[in-house]
């Protein structure tokens, strides 16, 4: 996989990141795994000595509050950032394009998934109201319930698979954000209104 920040660009996130409030360490990794959509989780490791330079530097004190070490960026640190704005918004422009990219991604995968399930519920939906007419009222009965087992097997491949693509997406090292995820529940409710009218139907 590919890395996430090229060379020196992670120093320069951690000092923008820095520049918008102080924070400490866990506050920092839980940033940049928020901002790149879970694709990359930085260390303990990867950060603090990134941290200890930057201090050395000039470009961000530390403080001890309580049990935690809070970074807060200098007046140096923000000049930094500011006469650096053209990298940083190459940066930030990187991590919108992969994100821009999952999402269409994931997109494609639910449409095609809800496509399939529309098909099978449509099939399942016709199919018994063709027997109603000409089965009694317990063999109907009968045929519903087998009908309910084909509807939740669907449904459950269905999810399977949404999930399998997801996870193996993130693994290859595309990223996931919220806004990604809130497109999957818009998809997702349309799906649960098509399955309300095939019923219907």
């Amino acid at each position: 996989m590919s890395p996430v920040f090229s060379h020196g660009d992670l120093r320069l996130y951690i000092l923008s990141l820095l520049d918008e409030a102080p924070r400490h360490g866990y506050d920092l990794m839980q940033a940049l795994t928020e901002r790149t959509g879970g694709t990359y989780s930085p260390s303990a490791g990867t950060i603090y000595p990134r941290l200890s330079k930057l201090e050395e530097e000039g470009l961000v004190t530390k403080t001890v509050d309580g049990r935690k070490t809070v970074y807060e960026i200098t007046d140096a640190g923000r000049a930094e950032v500011a006469n650096r704005t053209g990298d940083l918004e190459g940066i930030q422009a990187g991590l919108a394009d992969s994100v821009r990219l999952i999402a269409d991604e994931v997109r494609g995968s639910v449409r095609d998934a809800m496509r399939s399930l529309r098909a099978d519920l449509a099939a399942a939906s016709r199919e018994e109201r063709e027997q109603a007419h000409t089965a009694p009222v317990d063999d109907a009965r009968s045929r519903s319930r087998e009908q309910l087992s084909r509807a939740d097997a669907a449904i459950t491949e269905f999810r399977g698979r949404v999930r399998s693509e997801l996870r193996s997406h993130v693994a290859r090292g595309g990223e996931l954000t919220a806004s990604g995820v809130d497109e999957i529940e818009a998809a997702l409710r349309q799906a649960s209104d098509a399955v309300a009218h095939a019923m219907r139907g």
